[in-house]
């Protein structure tokens, strides 16, 4: 494969919208109730996502939470108006599984209304906050009117992630349901899991050229890829909190002043889309998941 075809490679670009003060990794330390009155910073972060996206003629999906589009309407508009699809990160980014159906119904619900209400347009997809997908959450996501969901990682164990029954890292979309699909991050292939390879602190952490040579091989392979990443990333000089565990402190601060060079080299070194697009090239090849599964 040349550099040309692999910058034509299947390839879909996704940002998850939260402010830096939303993540999973300092909710030890940030009350849910001091959200309102914390810096904000995510409007500045991902306008600068999206020139960066500009720059190179790139599309992508942004998972957004319906927090921050009640308070930002406007933001959720440039983003569509762009050119990108605007999907769901669910409402106040609750883990799914720490939610009662009743509780994740509302909070997605709520969510998707508020972008819908903001672009006009019909929102179809969905993603867990940290890829916390459940299987009793995908009957539910289809019955609110959605038609794919992007939060399995099937990487190796982490203390967040959810799972899916029957789907692991050698299916990267897979029919869940008639007209449902599961459209997974990218890992790079180690039996049922894999090596996660498909952005956040794994992303910031590695040599980019390691990085990029994932990609190929994800790609060489025929599989798509899909990256994530978040505006908060890009953001070195966001507020510095104390107080936090070693682990939460690394995985959320590491390598934050070169994030933003990382993703200009990784948009530069191939073409992306929306997973909406990558889906419908995708479809008639994906599996569908057995019945038994």
């Amino acid at each position: 494969m040349t550099d040309a075809d692999e910058r034509s490679s299947t390839a879909a670009m996704s940002v998850d919208v939260e402010d830096w003060f939303q993540v999973e990794n300092l909710k030890p330390v940030v009350a849910r109730t001091s959200w309102d009155s914390r810096e904000t910073r995510v409007v500045r972060n991902t306008s600068r996502i999206l020139e960066l996206l500009h720059a190179r003629g790139a599309h992508a999906t942004f998972f957004v939470l319906g927090w921050i589009a009640e308070r930002q309407p406007g933001l959720i508009r440039q983003i569509a108006e762009a050119g990108h699809e605007i999907a769901s990160h669910g409402y106040g980014h609750d883990l799914v599984y720490t939610l009662s159906q009743t509780e994740f119904r509302a909070d997605v619900e709520r969510g998707k209304k508020l972008l819908e209400d903001a672009t006009g347009q019909r929102v179809i997809g969905y993603r867990a906050p940290s890829f916390s997908i459940t299987d009793w959450a995908v009957g539910i996501l289809q019955e609110l009117g959605f038609e794919y969901d992007s939060s399995l990682f099937p990487t190796v164990a982490h203390d967040r992630y959810g799972r899916l029954s029957g789907v692991d890292a050698g299916q990267p979309i897979v029919e869940l349901r008639p007209g449902f699909h599961e459209v997974s991050i990218s890992c790079l292939p180690l039996g049922r899991r894999g090596l996660p390879w498909g952005g956040g602190g794994y992303f910031r952490m590695l040599p980019y050229q390691t990085w990029r040579a994932g990609v190929r091989r994800i790609l060489h392979s025929g599989a798509p890829y899909m990256f994530y990443i978040h505006p908060w990333e890009i953001d070195p000089g966001q507020p510095r909190l104390t107080g936090l565990s070693a682990v939460s402190r690394f995985r959320h601060y590491v390598n934050l002043a070169r994030c933003e060079h990382r993703f200009e080299a990784l948009l530069r070194d191939f073409r992306w889309t929306t997973v909406r697009d990558l889906l419908d090239q995708r479809k008639p090849a994906a599996p569908q998941l057995s019945r038994s599964a």
